[in-house]
Formats: structure tokens, sequence, C-alpha cells
């Protein structure tokens, strides 16, 4: 847990940065902002550049280039998109073909299937888009939440440090989505921690939690680059 403590001060220190001026900025990241780490989002993404903003209701989809669903929780995040009347939007959004990077409940929102898991918990459905079937709450309670430093695939600089908070894993992969890194030891080793499909992007962790933004550069780049960053 020290490691923990010593993560969240670097998430905070984040945070306390001065955003860019957004007048020259190109690049509209809207953050979902109905429940979860909304602040720690925006704080990583202005960090790298990024018009940054909160989404709160459906008009404003229209004027983001890209979005995050950030952690959270997932079922309470579908239930409060569906009250805002965002969940409709959300999806026609997706399947426009509009950039999107999930963490942790966000990684949730954007799979394509359920396993049994998140089914018995009470989630039914999702948002979709990415060919993944995850398993929500997979690693166990906010007890078992844990740190490990992971390789990912198109991620210069080393290894990640990702923090894991009551997290999916993903159970299988389909043949339309790419793994980037995936656990080796643990109870969850073997298990994909973070997938991408085109324009979006999910991870199983809370990279927003780290004060390690490289893959919000990342998501940035598949904005700007067309989905080749």
């Amino acid at each position: 847990m020290r490691r923990l403590r010593i993560a969240l001060r670097a998430s905070r220190r984040l945070l306390e940065l001065r955003p860019l001026s957004t007048s020259t900025l190109a690049t509209r990241v809207g953050v979902l902002a109905l429940q979860g780490d909304v602040r720690e989002h925006l704080a990583a993404l202005r960090s790298v550049g990024a018009d940054a903003r909160p989404i709160r209701r459906a008009t404003e989809l229209d004027d983001i280039d890209g979005i995050v669903l950030p952690g959270g929780e997932s079922t309470t995040m579908i239930k409060l998109a569906r009250e805002f009347g965002l969940l409709e939007p959300l999806r026609a959004h997706l399947a426009a073909g509009r950039p999107a990077f999930g963490s942790c409940a966000g990684m949730i929102l954007l799979a394509d299937r359920l396993d049994g898991g998140p089914v018995r918990s009470g989630l039914t459905e999702t948002l979709g888009g990415v060919d993944i079937t995850v398993r929500r709450n997979a690693f166990g309670r906010q007890v078992d939440s844990f740190e490990q430093d992971i390789d990912i695939a198109g991620i210069p600089g080393g290894s990640f440090h990702a923090i894991f908070i009551r997290a999916p894993w993903v159970q299988s992969v389909g043949p339309q989505a790419t793994v980037l890194a995936t656990l080796r030891t643990g109870r969850g080793a073997g298990h994909a921690v973070a997938v991408r499909q085109g324009r979006l992007l999910a991870t199983s962790f809370h990279p927003e939690m780290t004060g390690d933004t490289r893959l919000h550069s990342l998501f940035v780049s598949m904005i700007t680059n067309d989905g080749r960053g």
C-alpha cells in the first residue's frame, strides 16, 4: 500500500500542474463527468497539451474529437448515463468511429461482451465498441487492490507502473482487438489488461492516478493521427 500512497501523491501533483492555454490547442478531448476519476483524467490530458473538458450533456459530444471514460463504478455510470440522456448518444458516438479511451470501469463500458461475473453483479449492458469479453471486479474487492509494473506495446520509455483498484480483466479477446499488455504474475497472470481496437483504447488499471501520462499522450496521438498513433 506504500507504493499506492506514493502513486496517489503523484496523481495529486499532476492535478496541481498549470494547464496549457486552450486557445491554441486543436485536440478537444472530453471526459465523461458523471462519476469517477474525472479531475485526474482532465489534468493528465491538459498536461500533454489537449483541450480537455468535462462532458455531462449529449450536446457536448458534438464539440469534442475524442472521449475518455474514467474509472469509477460501471453500473452507476450506465445508470447515470441513461438518466442524463447520454446512453444512446454515447453509443452513437462510438458507432460513428469516434476515438475513446476507457480506464478500469471505462474498459468495462467499452467492452462488447460481459462474462458471468458482471452479469450476476447487476451490470447487464455496456456501450460496446471493443471486441473483448471482460470480467468485472476480477481481482477481488477493494482490499485486493495492487500495483504492478507492466510492459505496454507501443509505449516507449520502459515499464508502466499500473494501479489496479477493483479492476476488471479481459476474459477473452476477439479478432478485431489487439492486446497491448498482459499481466505476467499474480492472480491475473496471463490475462490482458490493456487493449486497442482502431481508435479505441482500454486499460484495466488507472493511468490517471500515476503521474505517468504516456497513455494519455498515446490517446491524443490516436486522435490527431486518425488512429495511427
